[in-house]
């Protein structure tokens, strides 16, 4: 694998998504570069930008309550993204399944369904949700189906909401870099590859937070999601032809 412009490009892009709206970085990057690579090289070349700005977007004084209350959820990732590797290793034939999760994803974006769990449903969902979302991470690199509906669903507050996401985030990168080291996806280029696209990621989500005064939150999430529908047939098609 060769680092190139068109690899910047994407991570800038990804980033920017992030900055703006706190999330899309995984599902744009690999997204994007599934059209050109196989998806678990895509994943790997994911893997620090998506640590580092997680890192960052997870920090903060809700941190340990988040920590005590979502850990059954972050455990059970684990498991089930080690589960769903075996199809991300398996090459184009993740192209599918990766199809298949940013249509789901964009679904839900495009939809925004307002419900709220119940203390009692929060806590019988938790493990089931996170080994659910555990495979789909791991098949396909998105991080998002079904976990951010869960998280949405918690009546969380905003600045407490970006923070879950973030957490989440950062748990099913680290286990998905588990994943793909212990399916031998994890090369050297591939490690250097993802270092150099540290900085596109990072100028990307510089610009995004700044792009914020400038465009309408809703107006961009009906683009981004618009955008990944799109992304998500254009995969699935290519995946099933």
């Amino acid at each position: 694998m060769e680092y190139s412009p068109l690899i910047a490009l994407v991570f800038v892009l990804a980033g920017a998504c992030k900055g703006l709206i706190g999330l899309g970085l995984p599902t744009v990057s690999i997204g994007l570069l599934a059209l050109v690579m196989p998806p678990a090289e895509a994943a790997a070349l994911l893997l620090l930008p998506s640590v580092v700005t997680n890192i960052t977007q997870c920090a903060g004084r809700e941190l340990p309550v988040l920590l005590r209350r979502l850990w059954p959820m972050l455990v059970a990732l684990l498991p089930g993204v080690l589960l769903g590797s075996q199809v991300i290793a398996a090459g184009s034939a993740a192209l599918p399944w990766l199809g298949l999760a940013l249509l789901a994803y964009a679904g839900w974006g495009l939809a925004a369904p307002n419900f709220r769990l119940s203390p009692q449903l929060e806590r019988a969902s938790s493990v089931p949700v996170g080994l659910l979302g555990g495979v789909v991470t791991g098949a396909t690199g998105v991080f998002v189906i079904p976990v951010a509906a869960w998280l949405g669903a918690l009546g969380l507050s905003r600045d407490a909401l970006v923070q879950a996401l973030g957490l989440f985030f950062l748990a099913a990168t680290l286990a998905l870099g588990v994943a793909l080291a212990w399916q031998g996806q994890v090369t050297a280029s591939l490690a250097g590859g993802s270092a150099l696209a540290l900085v596109p990621a990072l100028l990307g989500q510089w610009l995004g937070t700044r792009l914020r005064a400038f465009v309408p939150a809703p107006v961009f999430k009906r683009l981004f999601f618009g955008a990944l529908l799109l992304l998500g047939l254009q995969l699935a098609w290519r995946g099933l032809a």
